[in-house]
């Protein structure tokens, strides 16, 4: 395939085919996209939508999300994940509203240089809001054109990304950068999917290598194969006298700043009875005199590196004991402005339970 025939056929697809439908398509303001760019680096378009919007419509301005707190940000953001995004959002929100006049900059370097900005979201903000002649390179482009030209380099290899970083700028339409930007990046979601294209209907479909060798579903070619690592968690909900334990994650690890009951990690799945719970907290917390309300099932959340698995166990105390009194101990009002990790409120918006145990 020649670089202007592809780009041709893929632009007159956007005019003439591309119903794609998102709110933040057309967006002008680099306020705007930025955000919904930071909210889709890793989430689905689909969970992003609702997201952005609540945004949108809480800070409507880069200003006005700088001046917001940090927990009315996090809890804005509480099932989104991936959390050093917010944190790096309320950053350069506040550091452009500070040392730029509240004036999102307006060239790709200065873009660039924002905190938590890499390469792909630069290109997207300066083509997008600016008209400048940067090309998106993401999933959805390594597909697209590994595919269409038969590239079978590695994507994840230093080599790869040289090589599809140029071919992405070779064939970008320098006229109408944003509008070629959101035509490859839909026509990878859309179409040239990664299971299950629809190469039937595609309109490049003559003009493929991929289709044409039998390669659809063999590039692009990855180097890596991801690791996946299951990790037990054990959260105990200490109540008494109407309030319950929280405590803050902190560390270099998932769901930093959120907020989580008392937990206990274990390297594989605990064989929780009556005994071995009272034990537990005998051994571990010096607590004599408890209730057991109830021991959950197991819920889970597969994270891109990392499957949680968590269990539930639910004590009532009639007094603090001296072991838990320097945790945070919170009424249900309290507890409901604060961030949790998605398994967590996975576990609270449950209604009903089948105990595994009574």
């Amino acid at each position: 395939m020649s670089k202007p025939d592809f780009t041709r056929l893929l632009m007159r697809w956007h005019k003439n085919v591309n119903q794609r439908q998102m709110p933040w398509k057309g967006e002008k303001d680099p306020y705007k996209i930025w955000l919904s760019e930071v909210i889709l680096q890793q989430t689905r378009v689909e969970q992003g939508w609702a997201y952005y919007e609540k945004f949108v419509a809480a800070y409507p301005t880069i200003q006005q999300l700088a001046a917001a707190s940090d927990e009315a940000v996090f809890k804005l953001w509480e099932g989104l994940g991936y959390y050093n995004r917010c944190r790096n959002l309320l950053f350069t929100a506040r550091y452009i509203t500070e040392n730029m006049g509240g004036n999102f900059p307006a060239d790709y370097d200065s873009i660039l240089a924002l905190k938590g900005v890499g390469p792909y979201t630069a290109a997207a903000i300066a083509s997008f809001a600016f008209n400048l002649p940067y090309a998106v390179v993401d999933g959805n482009v390594f597909r697209v054109l590994s595919r269409c030209f038969g590239i079978d380099t590695a994507i994840d290899s230093a080599e790869g990304r040289k090589i599809f970083s140029k071919l992405a700028e070779d064939v970008l339409d320098k006229k109408q950068p944003g509008l070629y930007n959101q035509a490859i990046m839909d026509f990878g979601a859309t179409v040239c999917k990664p299971a299950m294209p629809l190469c039937g209907k595609c309109p490049l479909q003559q003009v493929c290598f991929a289709w044409h060798s039998g390669r659809v579903n063999h590039l692009p070619v990855k180097e890596k194969v991801l690791q996946k690592k299951n990790r037990w968690f054990t959260y105990f909900l200490f109540a008494c006298q109407g309030k319950m334990l929280v405590s803050k994650r902190t560390g270099n690890d998932i769901w930093q700043s959120l907020h989580e009951p008392y937990l206990l990690e274990t390297e594989e799945k605990p064989a929780w009875d009556k005994e071995t719970v009272f034990t537990w907290l005998k051994d571990q917390l010096d607590i004599a005199k408890a209730r057991l309300v109830h021991v959950s099932p197991v819920f889970n959340q597969q994270l891109t590196h990392q499957n949680i698995k968590a269990q539930f166990i639910k004590i009532e105390l009639t007094a603090i004991p001296p072991s838990l009194q320097p945790y945070m101990w919170v009424t249900p009002v309290e507890a409901a402005k604060l961030a949790f990790p998605k398994i967590i409120n996975s576990y609270f918006e449950t209604t009903s339970f089948q105990p595994t145990l009574f």
